[in-house]
C-alpha cells in the first residue's frame, strides 16, 4: 500500500468517505512479506455502516468496540478472524 494521486488508473480505495466508516481504521497485515501480485493489497479494519451491512472482505466494528481493540493491541498483538 502507498499514496497514489489520482486520477489513478488501477484499483484503489477511497479513504474520505461520507459514511464514516473509515474515520477509524487499521491496516491489518496481509499480502505483504512479500506481496503477491494478484492477490489484494490490504484488509482493513473499520468502522461499521449503521444497517451493519457487509464489507468487501474487511472486518467491520462498532466505534467503541474498535477503541477497546486499539487500547488493548500491543505490538505483536494478532487479531484471529472467525465466523
Amino acid at each position: 500500500n502507498r499514496p497514489v494521486k489520482r486520477p489513478y488508473p488501477a484499483s484503489h480505495e477511497q479513504l474520505w468517505r461520507d459514511d464514516h466508516v473509515y474515520d477509524l481504521i487499521v491496516e491489518l497485515g496481509y499480502n505483504d512479506d512479500p506481496p503477491v501480485a494478484g492477490r489484494g493489497s490490504a484488509i482493513f479494519m473499520h468502522l461499521a455502516r449503521e444497517d451493519w451491512s457487509g464489507t468487501e472482505g474487511c472486518v467491520a466494528l462498532a466505534y467503541q468496540d474498535l477503541l477497546d481493540v486499539l487500547r488493548l493491541a500491543q505490538p505483536g498483538s494478532e487479531i484471529e478472524i472467525r465466523t
